[in-house]
């Protein structure tokens, strides 16, 4: 298939439709797994599930990296926010989750200074506006964050200031592709994979994936013409029997990806088990700081205690987040849960599974 560099045109993404709804499928469904936020938001916005032929079944994975952060990190950061004289940042969406029994919102109701940022960096400029008060930024993200809060953090250094610190709850991808399919629980022909990470880490991540499990990966970007095509590119590979990593999104994605970032993120962190909202305990899915660099580690810096996690009655954000129920089979969903009273992150994020069913649930 020729790559398509007129990834704006509506008639191009319709031809691609009328392709996929004329084309065989004599292997029957075919069951492929987006593991980006934007994608999954980007799916739903266009009507492409509804427009679709059947034998297409898409399924929304743990693509959100607000969604993923496990329940005990929300707790920890609340309990953070409640120290003495801290002033909490972080990015908007993490905000408004709720934890086991509180939120960053309630707590900032409750008189915590909690301020939301648009780049780690506005976090470090506060600390050295405030120097007699400690600053924490609350880290989640996947590699597409990393590097901009190590950066931020070497800045610190730098500078000199000491009243900054990173609470870490990054997650790397690839080791969750990987958890999914061992865990057998959905059985996926192959990976939409996600455009955004896959400039940091490249499109070469994805081969282990590609040997070990024998699934299809395409990388794709986030027009609607991208992921039709970068889903004729995976049909085409099931139907054939072959598993390849294919970069449809090569406008921005190399095979290498991006160097400088990834040994930004290296010199900082250093890959530990993490824990995934829904999928548990992932080894070596994290980032932790390394030694040399721990007296910006959150943690360490509050001695923070281990703290009892309660989850939500009925929420079922982590079987939505490993493809194993769509949001409207959650009891929950729009009776109790909303995007106005969210009862777990995938309604309150911007991207996830629940907030998109909600907006756009006749799609």
């Amino acid at each position: 298939m020729k790559y398509l560099d007129e990834y704006r045109d509506p008639q191009l993404a319709k031809s691609l439709i009328e392709r996929l709804r004329h084309r065989p499928f004599p292997k029957g469904e075919i069951r492929l797994m987006e593991i980006c936020g934007t994608h999954t938001v980007a799916i739903f916005r266009s009507g492409m599930r509804q427009l679709l032929p059947a034998e297409i079944k898409l399924i929304s994975g743990p693509g959100c990296p607000v969604c993923v952060t496990a329940n005990e990190d929300i707790d920890r950061a609340i309990w953070l926010a409640q120290q003495p004289g801290v002033i909490t940042t972080t990015f908007g969406d993490l905000v408004r989750v709720p934890g086991s029994s509180s939120s960053l919102h309630v707590e900032r109701s409750r008189g915590a200074d909690v301020r939301i940022v648009y780049a780690t960096l506005d976090a470090l400029q506060i600390a050295r506006d405030n120097p007699d008060r400690q600053v924490v930024f609350i880290g989640i993200g996947f590699e597409t964050t990393a590097p901009t809060i190590a950066a931020a953090i070497q800045q610190a250094s730098k500078l000199g200031v000491n009243n900054f610190s990173v609470f870490s709850a990054h997650k790397l991808l690839p080791p969750a592709m990987r958890a999914l399919l061992d865990a057998r629980e959905v059985n996926l022909d192959g990976f939409i994979c996600p455009g955004h990470v896959s400039t940091i880490i490249g499109a070469g991540a994805y081969q282990e994936v590609v040997d070990n499990y024998k699934v299809p990966c395409v990388i794709t970007g986030f027009e609607p013409v991208d992921i039709l095509q970068g889903i004729s590119l995976l049909i085409d590979q099931v139907e054939s029997g072959r598993a390849e990593v294919v970069n449809q999104y090569r406008r921005a994605v190399s095979w290498e990806g991006n160097s400088a970032a990834r040994k930004l993120i290296y010199e900082i962190f250093e890959p530990a088990d993490s824990t995934w909202r829904g999928i548990g305990v992932i080894a070596k899915s994290g980032l932790d700081f390394r030694p040399g660099w721990k007296k910006f580690d959150a943690a360490e810096r509050f001695s923070m205690p281990a703290i009892t996690v309660k989850e939500h009655p009925g929420c079922k954000c982590g079987e939505v987040l490993r493809g194993v129920m769509t949001p409207p089979e959650c009891a929950l969903f729009r009776k109790v849960c909303s995007p106005q009273d969210p009862k777990g992150p995938c309604m309150v994020s911007s991207e996830g599974t629940c907030g998109a069913y909600y907006r756009y649930h006749n799609q």
